[in-house]
């Protein structure tokens, strides 16, 4: 009789460890052919569809901000007096070194105060704070023309601390710079080289400093409609854009990355029960 059951148990051990290692490459098979979710942008939008964008918000002059403010006229001396030492040394004799010894390509800046003030060679204290850099650009030739200064001022204004910061799971973090009147979520995704593949685009939050209140908008980019409909599309300066980091990436931050919604973990349950079946039908 005890010839025969181990007989039998000879019998069924290959057709259990057949079975057992069929289970460990099933697991397997599972876990890496599964489809990844969630990493299309804008689902839904087909082609030649049209989709209401969110209402442009320009950008606007805050405190703190420097701008580059140039005057120019048919009469380079006279426009001199309108600029900072900087700019009138390259407004009125191109090419000449600064004081500084450096090019004279530097453009001074004028940096807004507290009240949204700055302080204008002749024209004195000018309030240019919730202004458009086109409004900013009209209101300073409004003056001058206006005071019998100048005849024919052509003022440009250019941002030159404007950015947002782009955390988390993308490429290269850090500050997206910028000098356009409108920057939209997707321009600095982009400038920050686009989400790592490990990027929840289901989750990507906005943070915003509105009257005083830290503001947080959530974004679902797999959404093409909801996307371009969110208040926080078109992005303001000192913004902070962070992308969460998605299920696959949390687990990566665990001691060996094994849960069980993971296929190591279940390969690793199918080989300690391969192994105490070994040692049981021994």
């Amino acid at each position: 009789m005890r010839h025969q059951q181990s007989g039998a148990q000879l019998r069924k051990r290959p057709r259990l460890h057949a079975a057992l290692a069929a289970a460990v490459a099933l697991a397997a098979a599972l876990g890496s052919c599964r489809a990844p979710h969630d990493v299309t942008y804008f689902s839904g939008l087909d082609s030649g569809s049209r989709t209401e964008i969110a209402a442009a918000r320009d950008i606007t002059v805050r405190p703190d901000d420097r701008v580059s403010i140039v005057v120019t006229s048919k009469d380079p001396q006279l426009a001199s007096l309108f600029n900072l030492p900087v700019v009138a040394q390259r407004v009125g004799q191109p090419g000449v070194e600064t004081s500084t010894g450096r090019s004279s390509n530097e453009v001074a800046s004028y940096v807004v105060d507290s009240y949204g003030d700055i302080q204008f060679p002749v024209l004195g204290t000018l309030h240019i704070g919730g202004m458009r850099r086109a409004e900013v650009a009209e209101y300073i030739r409004g003056e001058l023309t206006g005071r019998n200064l100048i005849k024919d001022p052509v003022v440009v204004v250019d941002f030159l601390n404007h950015g947002v910061s782009v955390l988390g799971e993308v490429t290269r973090p850090g500050r997206v710079v910028f000098d356009r009147d409108r920057f939209t979520l997707l321009d600095a995704l982009a400038g920050a080289g686009d989400l790592t593949i490990q990027g929840k685009r289901t989750d990507v939050l906005v943070l915003r400093q509105e009257d005083g209140r830290e503001t947080a908008y959530r974004v679902d980019l797999t959404d093409g409609e909801g996307t371009m409909r969110s208040p926080a599309y078109y992005l303001q300066q000192d913004d902070v854009v962070y992308v969460s980091p998605n299920d696959v990436r949390k687990r990566q931050t665990t001691a060996n990355g094994s849960t069980p919604l993971t296929p190591s973990f279940w390969i690793s349950i199918a080989s300690l029960l391969t192994t105490v079946a070994v040692l049981i039908w021994k």
